[in-house]
């Protein structure tokens, strides 16, 4: 499957961008939409550039999701868990019961997991749990 524009816009949403490099509310450095990889302090980017690496990060996190999912899923279930994993990673997704009942094919079940990642670094951050709730309304549309 392919991850849609609803889908990429549901990311844009939740990850603004930033075009000058900031630490995330666990201390990760991160520029344009969520990016992390080989972001250092002082770091810019362009609005093109910033697209481009949004791009290319979330076709990684849809490869993952069509390689570990085994179920047939609609493009809302799609969206929704792609959005998550380019989130929270892919270490999380495959080790996490959202996972497990999703392939199992218990999509009731999944979509109330969404909203027990609501954490960083151990703490309730208002900002997750919001974004969880529009994954797990996006999972269910």
């Amino acid at each position: 499957m392919q991850y849609s524009k609803s889908g990429l816009q549901l990311t844009e949403s939740f990850e603004g961008c930033k075009l000058v490099a900031y630490q995330d509310s666990v201390g990760r450095w991160t520029i344009g939409f969520g990016h992390t990889a080989g972001v250092q302090p002082g770091d810019t980017c362009t609005l093109e550039q910033a697209e481009a690496m949004l791009a290319a990060d979330t076709a990684w996190a849809q490869a993952f999701v069509n390689h570990i999912v085994k179920m047939q899923l609609t493009q809302g279930e799609f969206d929704a868990l792609v959005d998550f994993t380019f989130n929270l990673g892919s270490g999380n997704f495959s080790h996490s019961t959202l996972l497990t009942l999703v392939n199992q094919g218990n999509f009731s079940a999944a979509a109330n997991e969404f909203q027990k990642w609501d954490k960083a670094g151990g703490v309730v951050v208002a900002g997750l749990l919001r974004r969880r709730v529009a994954e797990q309304n996006e999972f269910n549309s």
